[in-house]
Parts: structure tokens; C-alpha cells; sequence
């Protein structure tokens, strides 16, 4: 009967100290704040150079703006550029960096967004707000200003750079 209880004893001490170290293994390979500061910033950094080789092959002539987002006005358009609430009817080509088209409004049509309202990007609002109806432009636009860690859940993966084609259509 000493030696049941006494193994019984030994397997609960055994036990007890596996759950404790690997409640610690499991607390000690959490990232820490700095640990993920540090790795944002190299995803940043990664992006950053991904998006200025695309521009290097394409010989594109792109401006980056204080948030990251990166445009080429190709033509300029009419008028005041867009506001909040401004209503854009643009025909589009949405595709990655390695040129896999997503989306585009020669299969689905023309888009028509209400800045500030619609459901969009925040690098397509911010870069809309660059343009005038009648402008053409890139729009590159960086995983953080996009569709970030998730993508669509269609055709835009995760962490993915997306290109823009636009043509800013006239109100009529």
C-alpha cells in the first residue's frame, strides 16, 4: 500500500511540475511588445523595399505620402480635388505586385465610393483624395493601408501589396 501511495505521490509531483514548465515555455515564447515592434518594423521595412523594386522594374515615377501610401498621377484631372463625402466613379484594375489581377471594373463594373462612407481601403480614401475627376493614376498601396494580416477572404491575400489602375470618371 506505501509503494501505490507513494507512486501516487511521484505522479502527482510529476505532474504538478510538467503543467508549471509548460505554462512558463508557453508565457516565455509570447512575443513582447519589443519583440513585436520590432517585428512590424520589419515587415514595414520588407514592404517598403518589395514596393521600391516594383517601381525600379516597372521604371515608374511614384511619390510616397507621410503615411506610406506611394501614387503616380499619370493624368491630371478637372476641378477641385476630392473632400470628405465626395462622391468617385472610377473605373479600376486591382492586381497584386507580381501581377495576378483581383479585381477590375472591366469585369465588374465602374465603382462609385462616398469618401469617408463607403467601404474601402484606407489607402484608396487617402489617395482618391489626391485626384480630380478626369485624373488617371497608380495607387500602390502597402499591406497596413490595405487588407492587412486577413486579406479579403477572396482574392487578395494576407499581408498582400495591392496595385491600383484608376481612371477617375466625370460626374455627368
Amino acid at each position: 500500500m506505501t509503494i501505490r501511495y507513494t507512486g501516487c505521490i511521484l505522479l502527482l509531483v510529476v505532474f504538478i511540475s510538467c503543467k508549471n514548465s509548460s505554462e512558463k515555455i508557453s508565457q516565455n515564447s509570447r512575443p513582447g511588445k519589443n519583440e513585436m515592434a520590432d517585428l512590424n518594423k520589419y515587415f514595414l521595412k520588407k514592404d517598403k523595399e518589395r514596393i521600391q523594386n516594383y517601381i525600379e522594374r516597372k521604371n515608374l515615377r511614384m511619390t510616397e505620402t507621410s503615411s506610406g501610401l506611394w501614387y503616380q498621377i499619370i493624368k491630371e484631372g478637372d476641378g477641385p480635388r476630392f473632400t470628405e463625402n465626395s462622391k468617385v466613379t472610377m473605373e479600376y484594375e486591382c492586381s497584386l505586385l507580381d501581377g495576378t489581377s483581383c479585381y477590375s471594373s472591366k469585369d465588374l463594373g465602374p465603382k462609385e465610393l462616398v469618401l469617408g462612407k463607403s467601404e474601402m481601403e484606407p489607402g484608396m480614401n487617402e489617395g482618391l483624395r489626391l485626384l480630380r475627376p478626369g485624373a488617371q493614376a497608380i495607387l500602390i498601396i502597402p499591406p497596413f493601408l490595405g487588407y492587412g494580416l486577413i486579406g479579403d477572404r477572396k482574392k487578395i491575400p494576407s499581408r498582400a501589396i495591392i496595385v491600383y489602375n484608376v481612371n477617375i470618371l466625370q460626374p455627368q
